[in-house]
């Protein structure tokens, strides 16, 4: 579990990963392990760097609520591409990289397992187009790369390829999708 510190820094530093003191902690305490933390500094607050700014005294009024509505990355436009990519093909990953280039560890593992089955599949950079990528997690409602489409259906990850991969029940949709 990642924790988060406050921290009302200067406007003009930029967040930083913060290492905790782990020499004090395992001394005191054995079995402690190293969490990661971040610092997030009052200029992310006020809408420095590139984010909105978190200011929720205008939406509390009119919505009640503290927190911010986004509007949606995927438009009908894109809602309907990806409706044409993952139909078009019996078997497709969106994965970083590419299959001769796997750019991330997990995407690599899905497409090692694909290779190993003898699947012809297609692959898409998700790298390549950030509106693809934020649009494709609202699409398929799942949040990490890669993402597995079998016959138009999203299938799942890479945790989740790799378990129905070792009890067999990757192969057994695979061949249902090849013979169809």
């Amino acid at each position: 579990m990642t924790s988060l510190r406050l921290s009302l820094a200067s406007p003009s530093s930029s967040p930083k990963l913060l290492a905790p003191p782990s020499c004090v902690l395992a001394a005191r305490f054995p079995s402690w392990r190293p969490v990661p933390s971040f610092r997030i500094f009052r200029s992310v607050f006020e809408g420095r760097h590139g984010l909105p700014r978190l200011s929720t005294r205008s939406r509390r009024a009119s919505s009640g609520s503290p927190f911010r509505c986004f509007a949606s990355v995927l438009t009908p436009e894109l809602k309907n591409t990806l409706d044409k990519v993952v139909t078009s093909h019996k078997v497709v990953l969106f994965m970083k990289g590419t299959k001769d280039f796997p750019q991330c560890g997990f995407s690599n593992t899905v497409v090692q397992i694909l290779k190993s089955l003898n699947v012809p599949f297609e692959t898409i950079n998700i790298l390549e187009n950030e509106l693809l990528r934020q649009g494709l997690k609202e699409y398929s409602m799942w949040p990490t790369f890669p993402q597995l489409y079998i016959e138009g259906e999203f299938f799942g990850g890479c945790d989740i390829t790799v378990e129905a991969y070792k009890n067999g029940e990757l192969q057994e949709l695979l061949e249902k999708a090849m013979c169809s």
